[in-house]
């Protein structure tokens, strides 16, 4: 049965949907336990979609961070929010979708381009699950001003009902914990960490929030680059897949020195290269705009950092060029996936 209140009064008009949500602005290193207003508070980075849970008295709507309604791209949490959370009640978090030991931000895609009438039968095989991190509202009384100290006891004590795909970020307080969260999390999908001030008052629409991503290395082939040879100013990453050479990323503009590094190493590529003249600028290699690519003979091996965003074998974020490799071979870069 959906928890009701009788008589509950509407929830405050910018919380009735869509709604703004507090935002996290990037850094490099992890801020220290005292770096924010009461303390810091650490929970993992999920890799999904920032989604708003408004569970009014009549039902449910789920709000994405660009004020999309997408209730209909998720029918089996609006249909959990309607059983396990009171009305009156508005969460924050994101939804994530698992295909098997890791998040997977393809299937999660696949929910916003799937017919409505092949929706069930999408959600049946790979259902989503929804992480909450900060409540908004409770009891349709507007939660937001009060401190996140606060508003997560309120969160804990509410999800004690739940059960998936209903669930709980985790947090704490620990910057050593999250550091180890964030390195044992990582081969599941999670990007990084996010650290918040435990006496803060949820800022919709500002950056408050700081986040920290998690990258490591790993080997690419120079399958490309962007600019000349002799001055190349982006690396074009290549991985193999079925034995064939397919883009798998881009890396950050270069440097001086490090353009001058993998210059070296560069060679015309021969008329069999299977890549396009041009990629596009967007995520994926995708987009409108486009630019030329000088294409490469894919021996070279660059070490790469990158975090965790990853789909169907493609990095979705830039690259980080560390070094050339020419102690491997092309056989020891993994496989694209």
């Amino acid at each position: 049965m959906p928890l009701s209140v009788p008589g509950l009064p509407g929830l405050p008009p910018d919380l009735a949907g869509p709604v703004a949500v507090e935002l996290a602005k990037p850094v490099r290193d992890l801020p220290t336990a005292n770096a924010l207003p009461g303390g810091c508070r650490y929970e993992p980075k999920w890799d999904g979609y920032r989604l708003v849970v408004v569970r009014d008295a009549t039902g449910t709507r789920l709000w994405s961070k660009q004020g999309r309604d997408l209730t209909d791209r998720f029918p089996d949490l609006a249909a959990a929010a309607l059983a396990q959370v009171p009305a009156g009640t508005v969460l924050d978090g994101e939804v994530v979708v698992w295909g098997g030991e890791r998040l997977d931000f393809g299937l999660l895609q696949r929910r916003l381009v799937t017919s409505p009438s092949r929706m069930a039968a999408l959600a049946a095989a790979h259902p989503a699950s929804y992480v909450a991190f900060d409540l908004l509202a409770a009891g349709g009384t507007d939660q937001r001003r009060r401190p996140l100290r606060a508003r997560r006891a309120a969160l804990e004590e509410l999800a004690q009902r739940w059960a998936p795909p209903m669930q709980l970020s985790p947090v704490t307080a620990d910057p050593a914990e999250a550091r180890r969260w964030a390195a044992d999390l990582r081969p599941l999908g999670i990007e990084g960490l996010v650290a918040k001030g435990a006496a803060t008052r949820y800022a919709g629409g500002r950056r408050e929030w700081l986040k920290v991503k998690s990258w490591e290395t790993t080997e690419v082939l120079a399958g490309g680059v962007i600019g000349p040879l002799e001055r190349p100013s982006q690396l074009v990453a290549g991985r193999y897949r079925d034995g064939g050479l397919v883009v798998v990323g881009r890396t950050a503009p270069l440097s001086p020195a490090q353009a001058a590094e993998l210059a070296a190493v560069l060679s015309p590529a021969g008329p069999d290269h299977p890549w396009p003249d041009r990629i596009g600028t967007g995520r994926f290699g995708g987009g409108r705009l486009s630019v030329p690519v000088t294409r490469v003979d894919p021996v070279a091996v660059v070490e790469v950092s990158a975090d965790a965003a990853l789909t169907a074998g493609v990095f979705r974020h830039p690259l980080r060029f560390v070094r050339v490799r020419s102690d491997l071979r092309p056989e020891d870069v993994p496989p694209a996936g």
